[in-house]
């Protein structure tokens, strides 16, 4: 087996204002230290391949504004903030039961993705020692940060709102290019969703809610809307703000960026106010 590299712990920025509104973006992390390169077919190219390109620019100007923020610098195919520690690939991880059929685990999309292009991405198996270490270095420090800043932002605010920040491949024409995810309800109340579709509206886009992204493990782990923690993940069609090949930014950039801090005041505005009050 191949050494296994220390994987970086995540930036976390912390709420410089009296927004009750986090910003969570785990899928954008490209340091790659040279050790992980060599494990990888490809190197780290095939790594940055898997990641969501430059979603942490757009939600820069809302971290400037003041919010609080965990943002992920491990390269989200070694380690994926958004899947459970328990969701993994049986033949990356020897020693580790198959996954449930039909899971995303199943087909390769564990706490360690195990395809690229089709193909293996990673030369030799991830051992359970070295996968225990990885989450250790970069999961863990994620999801506390995430709770320890909406625990304060409730005990300051009464109630925290996070918005998961993620990018899709490009979508068929007729489909929605922006698409919420709140579990069907479980990790956000409807008006949170309802205030970021009038935002996108008003864009002039189309939203969808919950198909085919509900939310992963982030907002299944920290969505609680019955004690005002609210999640929603939003995922943006890359084709939207990236250039042709989608590898960089685009002359969508501005407008992509503009619309995300658009559903942030959108959102943030239509909290309702017993919410905001319970902390005064």
């Amino acid at each position: 087996m191949l050494p296994d590299a220390a994987l970086p712990a995540p930036i976390v920025i912390a709420p410089r204002s009296n927004s009750p509104l986090l910003l969570s973006v785990p899928h954008s992390g490209r340091d790659c230290p040279p050790a992980l390169a060599r494990q990888v077919h490809g190197g780290a190219r095939a790594l940055a391949a898997l990641a969501d390109p430059y979603v942490d620019r757009l939600v820069a100007p809302l971290i400037e504004a003041g919010h609080g923020a965990v943002v992920a610098r491990t390269p989200r195919a070694a380690l994926d903030p958004n899947r459970a520690p328990d969701e993994r690939v049986a033949a990356l991880h020897p020693g580790t039961p198959p996954a449930p059929p039909g899971s995303k685990a199943a087909h390769g999309l564990g706490i360690v993705i195990a395809k690229g292009a089709g193909k293996s991405l990673w030369k030799e198996p991830v051992p359970l020692p070295a996968l225990e270490q990885r989450i250790a270095d970069a999961w863990t420090p994620y999801h506390a940060a995430l709770e320890r800043m909406i625990d304060e932002t409730v005990e300051r605010q009464g109630a925290a709102i996070l918005l998961d920040c993620h990018s899709m491949p490009p979508r068929k024409r007729g489909l929605p290019r922006l698409v919420l995810g709140d579990r069907h309800g479980s990790s956000a109340a409807p008006w949170v969703g309802a205030a970021a579709v009038a935002a996108i509206e008003a864009a002039g886009l189309e939203a969808g809610l919950n198909h085919p992204y509900a939310g992963g493990e982030i907002a299944r782990r920290h969505g609680a809307p019955t004690r005002g923690v609210h999640v929603l993940q939003l995922e943006i069609d890359r084709s939207l703000y990236l250039g042709r090949a989608l590898r960089v930014p685009g002359s969508g950039m501005g407008r992509i960026t503009r619309l995300v801090t658009a559903i942030a005041a959108r959102i943030e505005a239509a909290l309702p106010s017993g919410e905001r009050q319970a902390a005064e």
